[in-house]
């Protein structure tokens, strides 16, 4: 069995884009704080953290808190991008193998949520060779 949390940040420490295979499961679900509907499947949220790992994952980047009940987590993080300051959870879902099913992220204040949509987007577009 995985200890999801202890791999969780061990990846985003090394941004290692590689282990999320391995971390999250076949259904999982990712919840974008500026894309309206679910995104489905494994490979489509591999694709988002892997991006977050690379916009969000800087220098600054730090998780604040962590509370944890069962299967689930809420890890609060700080960031800052072009000069602003991310607030931010991580709300984590996993399987009993400890697998990610369900990862949400929300993010304040509305202009940070401005900037991260922007970084992700261009960040996305890179990844998919455009």
């Amino acid at each position: 069995m995985i200890d999801t949390l202890k791999t969780w940040h061990q990846l985003m420490r090394d941004r290692d884009v590689n282990g999320l295979d391995d971390l999250l499961a076949d259904d999982a679900v990712f919840h974008s704080p500026v894309v309206h509907t679910p995104q489905e499947g494994k490979a489509i949220t591999r694709e988002y953290l892997a991006a977050a790992f690379y916009v969000l994952g800087n220098d600054q980047f730090e998780y604040l808190r962590e509370i944890v009940d069962g299967n689930n987590a809420v890890l609060e993080f700080r960031t800052e991008l072009d000069g602003i300051v991310i607030n931010g959870i991580d709300m984590i879902q996993w399987d009993e193998e400890g697998r990610i099913r369900d990862f949400k992220v929300m993010v304040r204040p509305l202009k940070a949520v401005n900037k991260l949509h922007e970084k992700m987007a261009a960040m996305l577009q890179i990844r998919k060779g455009g």
